[in-house]
């Protein structure tokens, strides 16, 4: 996991509330809900990137850093780290403020980092093939490099 900063790095990609149905026994969100939340964020931005079909081949390390409830509002960020010939690599962050369920919100900091990993997707072509796709002509998705 990277150092974090106090605020979401990214494009706001997908905002969502969890319901009951996402639950465990304990009550909290399963964690296998909120990676596939991330999975359907980042891929609608490979999709973009790559202009067609894209399928994710890896997820690098997570880390659950908090318990997501029931009610509160998950929002997951998104920003392209790489991009080659046929993959994109895009880091995404799921950050959860309180929802209806909390008596109190705190204003000062509404947000917490729930989890962050980098997902890594393939463009492919009609017969499930990796296809080259050209660059992206805005510059929302190029990386930027490092000083």
């Amino acid at each position: 996991m990277n150092s974090h900063s106090a605020n979401p790095e990214g494009e706001l990609l997908l905002r969502t509330s969890p319901m009951p149905a996402d639950t465990n026994a304990n009550g909290d969100i399963f964690g296998g809900w909120i990676m596939s939340q991330m999975d359907i964020a980042g891929g609608m931005m490979a999709v973009e990137i790559t202009g067609g079909r894209a399928v994710t081949i890896a997820v690098d390390a997570m880390k659950f850093i908090k318990p997501v409830k029931t009610g509160d509002i998950v929002c997951c960020y998104g920003k392209v780290t790489r991009i080659g010939n046929t993959s994109v690599t895009i880091r995404l962050e799921v950050w959860v403020k309180p929802g209806l369920g909390e008596l109190t919100i705190n204003r000062e900091n509404p947000f917490s980092l729930v989890t962050e990993a980098s997902y890594t997707y393939v463009a492919i072509d009609q017969e499930g093939q990796k296809r080259a796709f050209p660059k992206p002509a805005t510059q929302l998705y190029v990386p930027k490099s490092s000083p």
